[in-house]
């Protein structure tokens, strides 16, 4: 039987940038990870162009796609379904308030997001009815294939000096466009459709 609909209110910061980029979402302990992922995709801003796994202690939450392709280096042993692993279950697994788990995104950009639950569900009921939603964040995603932390340093370094000699070539890569300090919280919680994609 799935537990009651609760909101739970998770924290999400990308590691290892600066300026921080960070999230604050409310979503139903009844999603499984699977839609998590596909939420954190959305706020982020990433576009759900490569491979993802969640770590939480010592196991890994992963699509099936995923855990067939670590099964064939033969260390798939500590991972699980992200369709069968609920949020309820690792809020509780983790003891609620204060409980850490990691997000990770392209495993070769590398990208890591600490999310820690802020709240118990209990402590902010009236918000059941407005989940999924955002509430708060700063700055912008860094963009997809960037090459890291220190490819999207010397990204920002190249857009912000229009006499570096890789300022133009970056620009255009970009598609003309890129401010770091961008976060639209309204578009965010307007735009989202249930079922949809990462995708932006």
């Amino acid at each position: 039987m799935p537990p009651k609909a609760q909101p739970v209110a998770l924290r999400i910061e990308l590691q290892g940038i600066a300026p921080l980029v960070w999230r604050r979402i409310v979503v139903s302990n009844q999603w499984t990870f699977g839609s998590l992922h596909n939420y954190l995709q959305w706020v982020m801003g990433w576009q759900d162009s490569h491979a993802h796994e969640f770590r939480v202690g010592e196991r890994c939450i992963a699509p099936d796609w995923w855990i067939q392709e670590i099964e064939l280096d033969g260390g798939a042993q500590s991972y699980q379904d992200e369709r069968r692993v609920s949020v309820a279950a690792v809020v509780r697994e983790l003891g609620g308030v204060g409980g850490e788990f990691e997000y990770h995104y392209d495993m070769g950009d590398s990208w890591v997001h600490r999310c820690v639950i802020e709240m118990t569900p209990a402590a902010w009921p009236e918000l059941e009815l407005l989940t999924p939603a955002c509430t708060s964040g700063e700055n912008a995603c860094p963009p997809e294939d960037v090459g890291g932390s220190h490819g999207y340093a010397h990204f920002l370094e190249c857009i912000g000096d229009r006499s570096h000699p890789e300022y133009a070539d970056t620009l255009r890569w970009i598609g003309g466009v890129f401010d770091p300090k961008g976060f639209d919280l309204n578009r965010l919680n307007r735009d989202w459709k249930p079922g949809r994609r990462g995708v932006r």
